[in-house]
């Protein structure tokens, strides 16, 4: 998509600190921190959200999320951490381009809403 923050991140048209590249996929760190250790995982291909993706897509991702899994210590993440994804306005979705956020670094609230 043309005019997609998170594609021009992906594609290095918007300067961001990657953590991790390959194919399918960036982490990268979030300009609004909501704990100390907060990161973006970005699907490279655009589509919207969980509902919108195609189940190659969904594959992929789940592809992404093993990785992340994989990476958890040099992250940062030993002792744990929490992923989410917003889909819509009542999700508080910003950005019309899955991503998934990665929150860690101490003891996460168990409120959610």
């Amino acid at each position: 998509m043309e005019n997609c923050i998170f594609c021009k991140i992906a594609k290095g048209d918007i300067p961001s600190t990657k953590l991790y590249e390959d194919n399918d996929m960036v982490i990268i760190k979030d300009i609004n921190p909501q704990a100390p250790i907060h990161l973006l995982l970005i699907p490279k291909e655009h589509y919207a959200n969980i509902i919108d993706m195609s189940e190659a897509q969904a594959q992929t991702l789940a592809k992404c999320l093993k990785k992340l899994g994989s990476m958890a210590s040099e992250l940062g993440l030993d002792n744990g951490f929490r992923i989410v994804s917003n889909k819509g306005s009542d999700g508080r979705q910003s950005v019309d381009h899955l991503h998934v956020h990665i929150l860690g670094g101490h003891p996460l609230s168990e409120v959610m809403g």
